[in-house]
């Protein structure tokens, strides 16, 4: 674990796999059999599961609870205090008790206090407003809102919701950023 920094007050069990650069802070605890990418800020009060699997430069802020069950690629950023959850019918005691998975996709936002309901994929670079309570499939680039989440626009990879439409088809909207000038394509097929 080299470059590796963890708070004392934060507890590693022995067999995580931590990555490079990685910052986990004072009372996190990761599970031995969780894996963290490289660059990560792991904050305060956080918990991963263990056979969670983290990518690369994940932001992780404060009092968040990584369940097994989900997966995180690169770049992804779970805001304060968000939750996901990784049973459809939970019961405090249950011979049937089954996970159901989540997977977060590269470059997605959560919001502070967002809920993740689980057996959905969140898309490439969505943006998940706080607050929301999210029971199905965000598209990449989604921007939901709302309990239950709704979709109500997109955003670019830089975050900014994508407002000038460059062109239309029966499959796709071309959108250009006018913050960054990036060509988006969002798929609207059904």
């Amino acid at each position: 674990m080299t470059d590796v920094f963890i708070h004392p007050k934060a507890v590693v069990d022995e067999g995580a796999d931590i990555g490079e650069g990685t910052r986990i802070w004072h009372f996190a605890h990761v599970r031995g059999t969780a894996k963290i990418g490289k660059g990560c800020n792991i904050s305060k009060d956080v918990y991963i599961d263990g056979d969670v699997v983290i990518g690369n430069n994940v932001k992780i802020q404060n009092g968040v609870s990584v369940y097994h069950g989900v997966t995180i690629e690169d770049d992804v950023f779970c805001g304060p205090h968000m939750t996901f959850t990784n049973d459809m019918y939970p019961r405090a005691v249950s011979d049937s008790w089954e996970i159901c998975k989540t997977l977060v996709k590269k470059g997605a936002s959560i919001g502070a206090n967002a809920t993740i309901v689980c057996n959905t994929t969140l898309g490439e670079y969505c943006m998940i407003g706080s607050g929301s309570v999210v029971v199905r499939d965000v598209p990449a680039h989604g921007l939901v809102v709302g309990n239950p989440a709704r979709l109500v626009g997109y955003v670019c990879k830089c975050g900014q919701p994508l407002k000038d439409e460059i062109s239309r088809d029966d499959k796709s909207i071309k959108m250009q950023c006018s913050k960054c000038n990036d060509e988006t394509v969002i798929s609207i097929e059904k």
